[in-house]
């Protein structure tokens, strides 16, 4: 019997599949990391965030910055697992305008429902989106 766990071992051999299909369909993509995700997208100017996310198509709506803000609580809420998406609603938020002290009061907040550990994990990679300054 091993002590690897049988879960961890099918995400490995998931994960190593899919890196065989991926060299096999576009060897430019063998190097590819999902973790990464969020570095090849660009951040979206404040204005296509407002009138694609904001008030545009519903006047009496939640702007593009809370939308964006309620986005970064439910992935901590979640477990901060989703770290691309993450850093990249957190780059996205602060082009709508939000604080920094905005993004961590978010971040703190969502430690009630999803723990001190996610907290933590997000509170780092809002720092580390925002380019390492505190949040």
């Amino acid at each position: 019997m091993t002590d690897k766990n049988p879960f961890e071992a099918l995400f490995q051999q998931t994960q190593d599949m899919t890196q065989d299909w991926l060299k096999a369909v576009n060897p430019a993509m063998a190097s590819f990391n999902p973790a990464q995700l969020d570095k090849m997208w660009p951040t979206v100017p404040a204005e296509m965030l407002e009138a694609f996310m904001g008030k545009q198509f519903n006047p009496g709506g939640l702007d593009a910055k809370t939308r964006l803000l309620l986005t970064l609580l439910g992935l901590t809420v979640q477990g901060a697992v989703a770290e691309a998406q993450i850093r990249l609603t957190v780059r996205h938020a602060a082009e709508a305008g939000a604080t920094q002290q905005e993004i961590a009061e978010t971040i703190g907040v969502a430690a009630l429902f999803g723990g001190v550990p996610a907290m933590n994990k997000a509170m780092s990679l809002a720092q580390e989106a925002l380019g390492g300054d505190e949040a």
